[in-house]
């Protein structure tokens, strides 16, 4: 085999003096062959074992040298954790998967606390980079002193005292859900988009100050673009050969991206521009943040960002846009699809939903007067209900990292050039510590419950030093949304668990709907 390889670049070479003497077709069949060379020396050292798996974790075996077990993934995205949960469980914790590069999957607590808890391996993994020409290099997917320093200038806009001001926000838009969720009279409805909307709708006023009405029909549009860079994102994760930019740029899936591209992009600039003009044009020039002339709150994000400098030097426009678009997509989709899976969990046990039910009731009493951020610390079983339901369904199924050194994980030499994926959907069904892991069960948060839990067994918003910066600003608006919904409907789930199939893109959606019925109390 050796011979065959450098016979081939020994004849391509001999020819090269005499090429002008050849046929069109024969100079065309010459740059191919060059053009190719590169990939048969790669293949050759591959299929000679410069593609060997991780020393000691199993996993299954790659079937093709480069792209390794790629071929392995179904393309139906209602499969794929179906088959990585399978792996999980043939292999019995960690494994090695080769899709183009290296990974290392890790689904068990005490795995997970090696990258999570580590300041070091703190670099998001490549399947993010699908996402960087919507999102740029924001808090999502930014590493080193950039990460840093954005992290330090953005988490006071995340404190109790700023969150507050968005109360308001959150019920207002979830009273317009409800009104929505009347219009279809108890029948059987997909709930997905009409929470979809109602997240957006709150995310768009507490990120950039203004009111879409995404509920009421409008930008529409916005929401379409949203799920399908996701979908295109995770699709060029899966498929190796599709993460060359050369590759990406001639198929329907860029023109499709730069579609979205212009429409998303579209939307934050002349958000920015609006609100540069708006501040320009303010008498008070020491006016904080929080406040305006009109004694108007303002948002804490946009205006933080308008205001703040790095180095010194303030932020530019792509600068704010690539965090302002980062909290739309994070603050909507991933908000969305919790408040979807709670409702969806409160919809299949009637006994607890009544429970919960009633302590909404004793807490907010029979009027309809709005939630307040004394009656959410008071809703302490609906939190129970809320995370059991980010347990059984996180938002983010996978998170990936790169390592920045040679680690041990399961007692395996993992080296730097690994790359890592957390499977949080395994994670939360680690029998070890969940018993009967896939039972709805929000008695598994109570204090007495939890105390003594692995401190990593559970990590919907991911753990240690880039945890989400969110997450507070997530579960109030939870709380705040699936308390309205509760103290108006009596809901009801239409299909089994068993029934439902998962989608797992970027976040982890339902295929073909959920389906549920909302039927009014009063």
């Amino acid at each position: 085999m050796p011979g065959i390889t450098e016979s081939l670049l020994d004849g391509v070479l001999s020819v090269l003096p005499d090429v002008r003497a050849l046929p069109l077709p024969h100079v065309l069949l010459l740059l191919l062959l060059l053009l190719l060379l590169p990939l048969l020396l790669l293949l050759y050292r591959a299929s000679s074992g410069g593609g060997a798996g991780i020393g000691g974790l199993p996993g299954p075996k790659p079937m093709y040298p480069l792209i390794g077990s790629a071929l392995l993934m179904p393309s139906d995205m209602t499969e794929i954790l179906n088959v990585l949960m399978g792996w999980s469980k043939e292999f019995q914790g960690c494994f090695h998967l080769k899709l183009g590069s290296d990974y290392v999957i890790i689904n068990t607590p005490e795995a997970a606390e090696v990258v999570l808890s580590s300041n070091q391996h703190i670099q998001k993994g490549e399947e993010y980079d699908g996402l960087k020409p919507w999102l740029g290099d924001g808090l999502l997917i930014s590493a080193g002193s950039k990460w840093h320093k954005r992290r330090k200038m953005l988490t006071p806009a995340f404190h109790f005292s700023i969150l507050d001001q968005f109360m308001t926000a959150f019920n207002e838009q979830s009273k317009v859900l409800v009104s929505k969720l009347r219009e279809t009279n108890g029948q059987r409805t997909d709930v997905f988009p009409y929470i979809t909307k109602a997240t957006l709708d709150i995310i768009c006023e507490a990120t950039m100050g203004v009111q879409i009405k995404a509920q009421q029909g409008a930008r529409s549009d916005y929401v379409r673009a949203v799920y399908r860079m996701g979908e295109i994102s995770f699709f060029r994760f899966l498929k190796p050969w599709l993460r060359s930019d050369f590759l990406f740029r001639r198929t329907s899936l860029y023109q499709s991206q730069q579609e979205c591209l212009k429409l998303l992009h579209g939307f934050t600039d002349s958000v920015i521009q609006s609100r540069r003009e708006e501040l320009s044009k303010s008498k008070d020039a020491s006016e904080t943040p929080q406040t305006s002339p009109q004694g108007r709150k303002r948002l804490a994000l946009l205006d933080l960002l308008l205001a703040s400098t790095i180095d010194g030097r303030p932020l530019s426009d792509a600068d704010i846009r690539e965090e302002v678009d980062t909290f739309m997509f994070e603050g909507h989709d991933t908000t969305s699809a919790g408040a979807n899976w709670t409702l969806y969990n409160l919809g299949r046990h009637p006994g607890i939903q009544q429970r919960a039910f009633e302590e909404v009731r004793d807490v907010l009493g029979d009027d309809d007067r709005p939630v307040t951020r004394e009656d959410l610390s008071r809703l302490q079983y609906l939190e129970m209900v809320i995370k059991e339901s980010l347990r059984l369904f996180p938002p983010v199924p996978m998170i990936g990292r790169r390592l920045n050194s040679d680690v041990v994980i399961d007692g395996c030499s993992v080296p730097q050039r690994c790359r890592i994926g957390l499977l949080v959907y395994a994670i939360h069904r680690d029998p070890r510590h969940w018993p009967d892991p896939d039972t709805f069960d929000p008695e598994r948060f109570s204090p007495e419950a939890s105390r003594g839990r692995h401190p990593f067994s559970y990590v919907p918003f991911s753990a240690g030093p880039r945890n989400c910066i969110g997450q507070k600003f997530a579960l109030m608006e939870e709380k705040v949304l699936i308390a309205t919904v509760l103290r108006n409907f009596k809901i009801t789930s239409h299909d089994k668990r068993e029934d439902i199939k998962l989608r797992a893109d970027v976040i982890l959606r339902l295929e073909g709907g959920l389906w549920l019925s909302f039927a009014p109390r009063h």
